[in-house]
This record gives C-alpha cells, sequence and structure tokens, in this order.
C-alpha cells in the first residue's frame, strides 16, 4: 500500500536543503545570476557537494549515497522552491545517470566520483534547431576520423551550464537508422567547438553549441555501439520525476506568498482574500497543486520501489509543470500590476516554470508517452 509519508531522515533532508538554499542561493543571488555566463552559485554547489548532496542519487560504489527518487523529490522539491541556480539536474542526474545506465565499467570509474564530489559537471548536449524531443530530432553527425575516433559535426541548443561544464554528454547520430544514435563526452572548448550563449525566458545559462568536425577518441562514445538513445530513455524517467518535483516546489513557494499576499492586500477596509473571485481562484490552485504534489510523490515512490513508471513519470511532469504554471498565473493577476514587475518575485518563477514546461520533454511529448502505455501501442510520435 503506497504511504505518502515520509520518513524523519527524510524530513531531516528536506530541512537541511531549505536551509542550504537560504543560505547559499537567496532569491537576491538567483536575480544576480540572471543571465550569468557561468550561471550558478559556487556557495550552494560546494554545499551541496560536501554534504553528499551531489552524488545523493550515485552509486555508493562510484562515492555516491545511492539514495532513491524519494529522496531524489525530496531535493529538487526544495531546489525548486529556492529555484536554486545549480548544474545539480543537468549533472548529478542527467549526465550521472546516463554514465550509470550504459557507461562501461572503466567510464564509471572515471566520472562519476568526480560527478558525485561535485569536481566534474556534466551536461547533456540534446536538442538541435527545428528538431523534436524523439530520436528523428538527432541530427548531428558523427564519422569515423582518420587517425580513428570519431568526429562530431552539428549544432546543438538549450545546452545547460556550457561553459561551467567539463564534458558534455553529445547525442550523435552515428547512422541511417531511427534510433541509431551515440552518446560521447566532448570537452566544451576543444578545437571546433563554439559556444554562444542564448538569453532565455528563464534567463538560465544556456548555450548554443557549435560542433565542426571536433574528434574524440573511441573511449569518449559512452557504452555500446548504437545504444545511445536507450541509454537516455533509461535517463528519462528519473529525470521526469525530479523536474516535476522540481515544479511542485516552485508552485508551492509561489501559492503560500500569494495566500499572504492576499490576506494582507487591503481593498474596500478588507483583505482582498476576503473577495469570492480571489478566494475561488487560490481554492482552485490548492487543489490541483496538492493534487499534483501526490502524483510526484506516488512516481517517486513507485521509482524508489521497483515498479514500473512509464505511466506516471510522465504524467507527473506533464500535470506538475500545468499546474505551476496555473499557480505562477494565477499569482500574477491576484498581484494585480506589481506581479509582473521585476521587484516582485512571483515573475522570477513565471518565467522559470514556462521554461521547465517547455523543456526537457514538452507536453506533446509526455502526452504521446501516456499514450503509447494507455494504449500499450507504439505512437505515431517522432
Amino acid at each position: 500500500m503506497l504511504d505518502i509519508e515520509f520518513t524523519q531522515e527524510q524530513d531531516m533532508l528536506r530541512s537541511v536543503v531549505r536551509s542550504l538554499c537560504a543560505e547559499h542561493a537567496p532569491l537576491s543571488v538567483v536575480r544576480e545570476l540572471e543571465d550569468d555566463p557561468i550561471g550558478y552559485a559556487p556557495g550552494l554547489w560546494e554545499q551541496l557537494a560536501a554534504l553528499d548532496l551531489a552524488g545523493l542519487l550515485v552509486p555508493e560504489e562510484h562515492g555516491g549515497s545511492g539514495m532513491t527518487a524519494l529522496e531524489g523529490a525530496v531535493l529538487y522539491e526544495e531546489l525548486g522552491r529556492a529555484l536554486a541556480p545549480t548544474p545539480h539536474f543537468a549533472s548529478c542526474v542527467a549526465g550521472a545517470g546516463a554514465l550509470v545506465a550504459g557507461g562501461t565499467d572503466g567510464q564509471r570509474a572515471a566520472w562519476l566520483p568526480g560527478v558525485a564530489s561535485g569536481d566534474v559537471i556534466l551536461t547533456p548536449a540534446w536538442l538541435e534547431p527545428d528538431g523534436g524531443f524523439g530520436p528523428a530530432g538527432v541530427r548531428t553527425a558523427a564519422r569515423p576520423a582518420e587517425g580513428g575516433g570519431w568526429a562530431l559535426t552539428g549544432t546543438k541548443r538549450h545546452v545547460a551550464f556550457a561553459a561551467a561544464a567539463t564534458k558534455l554528454l553529445v547525442l550523435a547520430r552515428t547512422g541511417d537508422g531511427l534510433r541509431d544514435i551515440d552518446l560521447f563526452l566532448v570537452d566544451p572548448h576543444a578545437p571546433g567547438v563554439t559556444l554562444t550563449q542564448q538569453l532565455t525566458v528563464a534567463s538560465d545559462a544556456q548555450y548554443r553549441v557549435d560542433l565542426d568536425g571536433v574528434e574524440v577518441d573511441d573511449g569518449a562514445r559512452i557504452g555500446a555501439p548504437e545504444s545511445g538513445w536507450d541509454t537516455w530513455e533509461a535517463v528519462r524517467d528519473d529525470a521526469l520525476i525530479l523536474l516535476a518535483a522540481w515544479a511542485v516546489g516552485a508552485a508551492g513557494y509561489v501559492q503560500e506568498i500569494t495566500v499572504q499576499y492576499a490576506k494582507d492586500r487591503e481593498q474596500f477596509d478588507k483583505p482582498i482574500g476576503a473577495f469570492q473571485a480571489i478566494a475561488h481562484y487560490l481554492a482552485d490552485r490548492q487543489a490541483e497543486l496538492d493534487g499534483a504534489r501526490t502524483l510526484v510523490h506516488e512516481a517517486a515512490w513507485a521509482r524508489a520501489t521497483g515498479r514500473s513508471v512509464a505511466r506516471l513519470a510522465p504524467m507527473a511532469k506533464l500535470f506538475a509543470c500545468r499546474t505551476a504554471r496555473q499557480v505562477t498565473a494565477t499569482a500574477q493577476q491576484i498581484h494585480g500590476g506589481n506581479g509582473f514587475t521585476v521587484d516582485y518575485d512571483v515573475q522570477l518563477y513565471f518565467r522559470r516554470v514556462k521554461a521547465l514546461q517547455l523543456s526537457w520533454w514538452g507536453d506533446r511529448d509526455l502526452e504521446e508517452l501516456i499514450a503509447a502505455d494507455v494504449l500499450d501501442v507504439p505512437t505515431s510520435g517522432p
């Protein structure tokens, strides 16, 4: 039977992460780091590593804590609540997850301890111009190089923390089949790599990465030949659940400050929350938020106990991001003109929540994944 109560240790984890974020990455720091080329707070990153939180999901044999998706969900709710600027997801979830799922023993031994200690930052270079979230969207070519190894040519977009990364995790096509894709570890400062910062609605550190005949040796390919897309799919479940937890954490904080604003702001000699229109909006958003949080916790619990999350993981991100978008939009309306000004915190959350809804598997792709499980048939998506 599902038990949605967290353990004492998990509650302690939540308290520790909330304190860390408050001390090392308050919203004043989030504002300072908007459109920053590096994009993360060194103090918070060092503390996350020092407390073994960078390696929270990395297996113990590779220097991590080997915790489950439940602990991951606790961590990510708090990171979302604080909008904590950190490469944790790119490196410690997506990058490390790919090595765990598809890397060789030597590759895991070489890179995972550094990821767990925070000394190594990995970031996926996945999406491409005019490409989708599926394997058909990967058109960057990896061809055998004359002197051995591989030469990579193509363009990637929305590569998080690329300028700060130790290695890029590049998805590249090695054959003509739909899933003939490999993952390569690429030095972001190697000859032939050009990084161009992208300014986005989230104001976080994202880059366009142009690869022009970038050469890597055979050891840079992760795992078996043409296994890259299978590896990337294996990363997806944990990624979706944790991103959903981030969205719930962000939405939860916005709901809190909006409720307080409705209590404090007065019109016609009474708090605006006393008016039915405002009260009902807040009630609707609270119902949706509680539902999203329960769905995320169920998905994390299922993942932690070895159950299938083929449906739950995409459902969690789909519903959590939609809910967070609704909560932040309603918050802006209740704050009135203040909600759109940079002096108030609501706009920080509104922009980042919307960006998350569009990235790391968008709504339509998530619906395809859910439909494939509901109908038990392959879908027509890319």
